[in-house]
């Protein structure tokens, strides 16, 4: 199997239209039009950023979203590791899935009755059960934080 650094020749090649550097984690930035990497890695990772990229990946407005892009992602990941001979195997993509659907159950659960409650605006929560509103915050990088809604 390819190791990072070895394939980024390759996708450079492949990809112009994307720029590659290197980081201390993987990730894609839209803005930047740029797919960071970690050179010690695996290369399934940066096959997952480099399918952000493909695929368009910008923004969300709703958390289940998220959860869409990165499933759209390592599927088009898959794809990908067949032409640069690299196995990503159905275990590694459901852990990795199963952070962000940890991820929107913990911003989704009350902190009042720990009900599941829904989504009504981009950081925004309500549960059913308790009526209780909350505030969260984006939480992909750091703690997730609630804090309650009060009118």
């Amino acid at each position: 199997m390819q190791s990072t650094i070895s394939l980024i020749p390759q996708l450079k090649a492949n990809y112009p239209n994307f720029l590659f550097k290197k980081d201390d984690r993987f990730l894609w930035s839209p803005s930047e039009q740029t797919i960071y990497y970690n050179v010690v890695g695996s290369p399934v990772f940066l096959l997952h950023e480099l399918s952000h990229a493909i695929l368009g990946h910008s923004d969300y407005s709703r958390d289940i979203e998220l959860i869409s892009m990165e499933s759209k992602a390592w599927e088009k990941a898959a794809e990908l590791a067949v032409s640069y001979n690299i196995q990503i195997n159905n275990e590694t993509i459901q852990l990795n899935l199963d952070t962000y659907r940890s991820w929107l159950h913990e911003r989704s659960t009350c902190p009042a009755c720990t009900a599941t409650g829904f989504q009504t605006k981009k950081y925004n929560y309500k549960c059913l059960a308790c009526n209780n509103e909350w505030q969260v915050n984006e939480a992909r990088v750091c703690a997730l934080r609630r804090y309650k809604i009060t009118k």
